[in-house]
């Protein structure tokens, strides 16, 4: 039987299956697990977003399936599959370069600006084009003030679990935030590139 963790979310193990690399690393809840055992695309379920993610509706790079397995302990599951396009949102087949030397910028847009830019998209995406059953969908419906008081609250939240022991779990609460505050910045049409702007300059 899998086993969920506290969230309700398994790790999950991408694998190409023609040639064994490895392609990313995501969670899953159960009805993602479900639709990617009905197939024939992967789903995922996104943590900053909060909701299940259908790989490769926005970029149309998917992820077909070919099988799917837990390990020994039935907390992890291996899922190999024959990629349509790059798996990584960078343009990489793969999220674990095994460069001796990795590219510093590309490293650094990986772990920051670049998963900013995917998510905004991602972001931009769901006002234009409505899904039912998104939350981001939901919060654009609800209005300004409900998106700018969720800030607040995980705001709060992210400050609380900062004071906490447990790494992982302020990382999670500074996602939320990080997400809120994309889709503020979006439904108040202020361009992102501006708030970076505005970071560069302060280093100056």
């Amino acid at each position: 039987m899998v086993k969920f963790n506290d969230a309700g979310l398994i790790p999950a193990i991408v694998q190409d299956a023609d040639t064994g690399d490895v392609l990313t690393l995501a969670y899953m809840n159960q009805e993602a697990l479900e639709k990617t055992l009905e197939g024939p695309d992967v789903w995922f379920f996104s943590r900053s977003r909060n909701e299940l993610w259908h790989k490769g509706e926005t970029s149309g790079n998917y992820l077909k399936v070919v099988s799917v397995v837990e390990d020994c302990d039935a907390d992890a599951m291996l899922v190999k599959v024959k990629p349509t396009g790059p798996a990584c949102h960078t343009g990489e087949q793969s999220c674990f370069l095994d460069d001796a030397a990795p590219d510093v910028s590309k490293s650094e847009s990986a772990l920051g600006p670049g998963v900013l830019a995917e998510l905004g998209a991602v972001i931009a995406d769901r006002k234009r084009n409505p899904a039912e059953g998104s939350y981001t969908t939901s919060l654009f419906t609800d209005g300004r003030e409900r998106i700018a008081q969720k800030v607040i609250e995980e705001a709060g939240e992210s400050a609380i679990a900062a004071l906490g022991t447990n790494p992982q779990r302020a990382a999670e609460e500074l996602g939320d935030l990080l997400y809120h505050c994309l889709v503020l910045m979006e439904d108040a049409e202020i361009n992102p590139d501006l708030v970076w702007a505005e970071l560069r300059a302060r280093r100056k």
